[in-house]
């Protein structure tokens, strides 16, 4: 029998996770069967998105199960095969992420031919889930025009770096906010952000974000929520549009927090706010990937992340999310 390790949740959090909640679990996984492949994970993703599943009334995806093997995104390779069209050393994308390896029936995995076999990790973030929020985030619903000005929060992460790259490449002037120095240097550097914001250190973010957008914010791309939000408010256009992809400033809340107490400028200055989730677009992943690849070979996409070693320390990679321990996409190598 072929042994794999996975990560369990075993209880659910309240406030932030610890690493009690979790367990390393080995076990034995089933013999292959018609239709069938076993997969050797090389890299998982972590996500802010997955503390939401910890919950037991998860608000927009089913909750993780309690001493089941969690999941998210993926990519392996086939080590065996019984299935057509999939051979031993092919590269395949799936959400059986928090495990080293596993049987799955070939229709619920992704073989890909990759852009760059030397970062397969990049399937994970700026060719993957996030990479595709932010396309989608921003482009069918922030409809950004040559010009106009876009605001980021958590501007130097997965989804939100990416974000301010395809403003920077549709002729917007990008503004982003950050929590370190560094990570508002490699914005502005490497990414070409025209303003970054400290937060941390900024003092007033409403007026730190005046200053950086001095004309105001025709676009601001939601990852944080909180005084962000609030300070996006303030500093909104009039007819401006909110693009709500996360608030993680929320996520391990026991109870709610105060929420901005400027929200009746959504009236007057007649704001959209749009929420979404990018598996209702999955329809766009071939234009997506068509374009991210031809941006990241014409250098216009720049890509940042923070690689965790071994299956071990999975937990600790997704606990620091929510410290700012990671720059860019935190990706697990397994």
């Amino acid at each position: 029998m072929t042994k794999a390790r996975e990560i369990h949740l075993v209880t659910r959090p309240t406030g932030l996770p610890e690493a009690d909640h979790f367990r390393l679990v080995e076990t034995e996984l089933p013999a292959l069967q018609d239709g069938q492949v076993l997969v050797n994970n090389l890299y998982m993703s972590v996500d802010p998105y997955m503390r939401g599943r910890m919950r037991e009334n998860a608000v927009y995806a089913a909750a993780y199960e309690l001493n089941k093997v969690m999941y998210g995104g993926a990519v392996g390779t086939v080590t065996e095969s019984r299935a057509s069209g999939l051979q031993p050393g092919d590269v395949v994308l799936s959400q059986c992420g928090w495990r080293d390896r596993f049987v799955a029936d070939a229709g619920t995995i992704e073989r890909i031919e990759p852009l760059d076999r030397d970062h397969l990790s990049w399937y994970l973030g700026t060719l993957g889930m996030p990479g595709m929020t932010a396309w989608v985030g921003l482009l069918k619903l922030g409809e950004p025009k040559p010009g106009a000005t876009v605001f980021v929060s958590a501007a130097s992460g997965a989804v939100g770096a990416n974000v301010c790259q395809i403003a920077r490449i549709k002729g917007c002037r990008v503004v982003g906010s950050v929590g370190s120095d560094a990570k508002a240097a490699w914005l502005r550097e490497e990414c070409g952000a025209d303003a970054v914001i400290n937060y941390r250190t900024c003092g007033d973010l409403t007026a730190a974000l005046a200053e950086a957008a001095p004309e105001g914010i025709d676009v601001y791309f939601e990852n944080v929520g909180g005084d962000h939000l609030q300070a996006a408010l303030a500093n909104m256009k009039p007819f401006g549009r909110i693009v709500a992809c996360g608030m993680i400033q929320t996520y391990n809340n026991a109870q709610p927090a105060a929420g901005p107490n400027n929200l009746m400028l959504i009236v007057g200055k007649k704001l959209r706010i749009q929420g979404f989730i990018v598996s209702d677009y999955m329809d766009l992943q071939d234009q997506f990937r068509n374009d991210m690849q031809e941006w990241i070979k014409s250098g216009r996409i720049k890509t940042r992340e923070t690689v965790i070693d071994g299956l071990d320390n999975a937990v600790g990679a997704f606990l620091q999310l929510f410290s700012g321990g990671n720059f860019g996409k935190m990706v697990v190598k397994i």
